[in-house]
């Protein structure tokens, strides 16, 4: 026997086109999204603190050198001296930060404008970008002979890009080697620990020194996050891991270590990933199918 079920009443589609225009005029109009604030909270309380901090800091030193002055020009002069010296060195220090952050701002930059469509554009990014590199010289006059868009980023990827890349391997290479041995000779889990997030902290520095940024200490933590999201979006750092895992653990004693420490080979093969992915966050080139 059939399932009898129980009638229900069907609810007709309504479209807008079937709704006269009187209502379609009374419905209530959604209020626009609200504009995404440039300045977060964090960055305002910060920004905040510092001026309150360099400001009233600043208005007592100018009060202090004042008094000296009075006091005498010799405590005057050498008050003065002091206080221009030590804010020379705080504003210098704040000066090359903001150079490191907007260095990076310009990597990413340059990698929208070599991934747009805009040939003018991209040909300007790629001047712009080998001008500083050692190979430069003779790669500008081959840029400006292209006149394919396509072209340029092929000449980039097989250029300077690769060769970029090979250098980031042959650092990854090494810390591995350095992460391993380091292992091996700390005595307690926690210094390894730190032993290991110093060295990947230095690593990422040679990465990026290697592509001509000079990160400080807010420019290190900024690419720090956009290494560890590039290490997703790197399609071929599994199989440079693999083989340079290989080749790091090639040696007898190296291999003797890694089998005594479970920990040391996994270790040394992230160095590896993590040159991998320190490259694509520094590079403004953007990857290719090779990955």
């Amino acid at each position: 026997m059939s399932e009898i079920r129980p009638n229900r009443p069907i609810t007709p589609r309504i479209e807008a086109e079937d709704l006269p225009a009187a209502r379609l005029e009374a419905l209530p109009d959604l209020p626009d999204p609200a504009p995404r604030r440039i300045w977060s909270m964090p960055a305002l309380v910060g920004t905040g603190a510092a001026v309150l901090v360099i400001g009233l800091s600043g208005l007592e030193t100018v009060n202090f050198v004042a008094d000296e002055f009075i006091r005498g020009a010799a405590l005057g002069w050498a008050s003065l001296g002091v206080a221009v010296a030590g804010f020379g060195l705080v504003f210098s220090g704040f000066w090359r930060e903001a150079r490191a952050l907007g260095a990076l701002q310009a990597v990413d930059r340059l990698r929208a404008d070599l991934a747009g469509t805009d040939a003018k554009r991209r040909v300007r990014a790629a001047r712009q970008w080998v001008r500083d590199l050692p190979e430069g010289p003779a790669l500008l006059p081959a840029i400006d002979a292209i006149n394919d868009p396509d072209a340029v980023l092929a000449l980039l990827r097989s250029g300077p890009a690769l060769a970029l890349r090979a250098r980031a391997d042959a650092l990854g290479r090494t810390a591995a080697i350095q992460t391993m041995a380091g292992i091996a000779a700390m005595p307690s889990p926690g210094l390894t620990a730190v032993f290991v997030a110093w060295r990947g902290l230095r690593l990422i520095r040679q990465v990026a020194a290697l592509h001509g940024l000079r990160p400080g200490l807010f420019g290190t933590l900024a690419l720090v996050r956009r290494t560890a999201l590039a290490a997703g979006a790197v399609a071929g750092a599994e199989m440079a891991a693999n083989a340079a895992a290989h080749a790091v653990l090639s040696s007898p004693v190296l291999q003797h270590l890694a089998g005594e420490m479970a920990g040391a080979g996994v270790a040394a093969r992230r160095m590896v990933v993590l040159a991998r992915a320190a490259e694509v966050a520094c590079s403004p080139v953007p990857p290719g199918s090779e990955g």
